[in-house]
């Protein structure tokens, strides 16, 4: 069946929006119509090389839609379900999986070796991470596919299926924010919304967004944020002189840049904690001296997809959804159609970009 979709023919090349074939789901599969899929910084890690796919692929990693059949096997999923994609199913079998970090599931990525559909004149396309969610409809294992608890809109919960657990996650779980707490998030994105909402959430006492831009600072209060620092080489300094010369309980690292994670640690009081959740290249640096390691009794930390459970936590994020202490809407800066999606592309590529939400 042919439906369109955003496909990456090659790496470090534009998009382009055109037909493919999509075959119908086999045993153990889910076909779904998207309703909406979020445009992450991370689908640009894919396109220009710093995350390694198989091209020609259809990227799209975060999204969500209505099931419209489902193949031989499946049986917690009906067509008509509403549903949010995983692009990180765990495996269950391997040893990270074994110990419940099913976050770091050595098996996870597998399927982006598959062949997911094919263009109409038969060359073989990838699924990107998993679900190739920049299509009109898509074809996925059952694991992909959760369904989406009651009271969810369902075009605005494309975004739990990263940037939201991939937040909420780096401050509940990674940096288990305590309430009380002062945080600072760099980055204001999809991602770093979600951050700042997730430490209000915690009951963080004082919350600081750190951009580039000026142009967030509203954003970033409206998400929870009681100060904004626009970047510079004093940031560190200005987030001590916001917490008593002390610097942060937390610092939450939503860029990938060695300057802002070398910033963010720098920013973090003597003994506090230190999470980088932005995906850097291998060409970005970070370096320490080893008395300062001693001396600042600080923890650096990485963060994959805010050693999130999906599974787990989707109700959890669901609840805060319906209480109204989380808005799915105020991460979105933009809403484009399908045909948006290589200009907003190459938006981010000029660092210009907001936080898009493809509305199919």
């Amino acid at each position: 069946m042919a439906v369109r979709a955003a496909v990456l023919p090659a790496i470090g090349a534009p998009l382009e929006v055109t037909e493919i074939d999509l075959p119908d789901p086999g045993p153990g599969q889910v076909r779904v119509r998207l309703a909406a899929a979020g445009v992450c910084h991370s689908d640009l890690s894919l396109s220009d090389g710093t995350m390694r796919v198989p091209v020609p692929a259809i990227l799209g990693h975060e999204g969500a839609g209505t099931v419209v059949a489902v193949g031989e096997g499946v049986t917690h999923l009906s067509p008509g379900a509403d549903v949010v994609l995983n692009w990180a199913p765990s495996c269950g079998g391997c040893h990270a999986c074994s110990l419940g970090e099913v976050w770091l599931c050595a098996n996870a990525l597998n399927g982006a070796a598959n062949v997911h559909a094919r263009t109409v004149d038969g060359t073989d396309l990838h699924p990107g991470l998993n679900v190739a969610a920049f299509a009109e409809e898509t074809v996925v294992p059952a694991g992909c596919v959760l369904p989406l608890p009651d009271g969810v809109p369902l075009t605005d919960a494309a975004l739990l299926g990263c940037a939201v657990l991939t937040g909420y996650g780096a401050v509940h779980h990674s940096a288990g924010v305590r309430p009380g707490e002062t945080v600072a998030v760099f980055g204001v994105g999809g991602v770093g919304l979600a951050a700042l909402q997730s430490a209000r959430i915690a009951g963080a006492a004082q919350i600081v967004a750190v951009d580039v831009s000026p142009e967030k600072e509203e954003l970033a209060r409206a998400a929870g944020a009681t100060d904004y620092v626009v970047a510079s080489e004093n940031t560190a300094r200005a987030i001590r002189g916001l917490t008593d010369k002390q610097g942060v309980d937390v610092a939450v690292e939503c860029v990938g840049r060695a300057t802002t994670i070398r910033t963010a640690w720098d920013s973090t009081r003597r003994g506090g904690r230190t999470t980088v959740v932005g995906i850097g290249g291998k060409d970005q640096q970070v370096t320490f001296n080893a008395l300062e390691i001693f001396h600042w009794g600080r923890t650096l930390s990485g963060c994959v997809y805010g050693d999130s459970d999906p599974a787990r936590d989707l109700p959890v994020l669901a609840e805060h959804v319906r209480a109204g202490r989380l808005d799915l809407g105020a991460l979105v800066t933009e809403r484009i159609a399908l045909e948006g999606i290589p200009a907003a592309f190459e938006n981010m590529l000029a660092g210009k970009g907001g936080r898009a939400l493809v509305v199919f």
